[in-house]
């Protein structure tokens, strides 16, 4: 598997934790799994060097490498097939356990959008709806979307406007729209439906 290496300072990692970073259609994606095996963040990386090497696992004193799939940590080998599936345009149901923290709202909200199916999509108002808040309680959904630490496995990117737009996607609208085209089979996506 080729694609970007690289790691982010130890101290912005849970003590213990591991991280890969492996390639995808979109830029470099960051998973990182606690001393539990359990995924704490998925991310796009915007500033990855090393653009030519092998996925690379970095460990809890920091140290990061070239590592095969066999030599992953298995809670990381896990997320990394599933992600790899996910962006070669496969439909995956993931099981990876997750842990984000957030507030308890965010939480109820995280856990909602993780029943949207691959290749579907939802508004803000309906999320609000779903998790029994108040339809204007949107922006509040939106707030948690934005602070969501485990993209793509928590699907964010499948909550769109009320409207149809796309609106709103803390890796940007291009991404976004990519993720969203990639699970439709198609090279673009129109903006409203």
């Amino acid at each position: 598997m080729s694609g970007a290496a690289g790691s982010v300072p130890a101290s912005t990692r849970p003590a213990g934790a591991r991280e890969a970073l492996l390639p995808s259609p979109f830029g470099p994606f960051r998973v990182t799994v606690d001393e539990e095996g359990r995924l704490v963040r998925a991310d796009f990386v915007d500033d990855a060097r090393d653009g030519g090497r092998p996925v690379a696992e970095v460990g809890p004193a920091g140290s990061a490498g070239p590592v095969g799939d066999a030599d992953l940590h298995p809670a990381l080998a896990r997320a990394v097939a599933q992600l790899t599936d996910y962006f070669a345009g496969r439909p995956v149901t993931f099981d990876v356990p997750v842990a984000p923290r957030g507030t308890d709202f965010e939480r109820r909200v995280w856990a909602h959008l993780t029943t949207i199916p691959y290749g579907r999509t939802t508004s803000y108002g309906a999320v609000a709806a779903a998790i029994d808040e108040r339809p204007e309680a949107a922006r509040a959904v939106g707030a948690a979307n934005a602070r969501n630490p485990i993209a793509v496995v928590i699907p964010c990117h499948r909550v769109i406007g009320a409207d149809g737009s796309l609106v709103g996607y803390a890796a940007g609208l291009d991404r976004k729209r990519g993720l969203l085209a990639m699970e439709h089979g198609q090279p673009s996506l129109p903006l409203l439906g």
